[in-house]
């Protein structure tokens, strides 16, 4: 019975090629998310309230991951088509 789940070799100097190339692939959207995280912090922290630029930002935060996360599995289909 085999696993796709690599298990921890203590003898590998750090992540694998493999691992490293899938954080590569998601970067864009991980970079989107953080950026969102940081949005959602200013509007949960305006004082007294968001102002419409904090606003504006959030829901541009959003859509930037809505578009990368389209955009990335886009590519995986594509990639998994090609194997297919």
């Amino acid at each position: 019975m085999s696993t796709s789940k690599q298990r921890f070799d203590p003898d590998e100097p750090g992540p694998a090629p493999e691992s490293l190339d899938a954080i590569d692939r998601e970067w864009p959207l991980i970079q989107a998310e953080m950026e969102l995280v940081a949005a959602e912090i200013r509007v949960l922290t305006a004082e007294p309230s968001p102002s419409a630029i904090e606003w504006r930002r959030l829901r541009l935060a959003e859509r930037r991951v809505l578009h990368e996360a389209a955009i990335l599995v886009a590519r995986l289909t594509e990639s998994s088509d090609r194997v297919a």
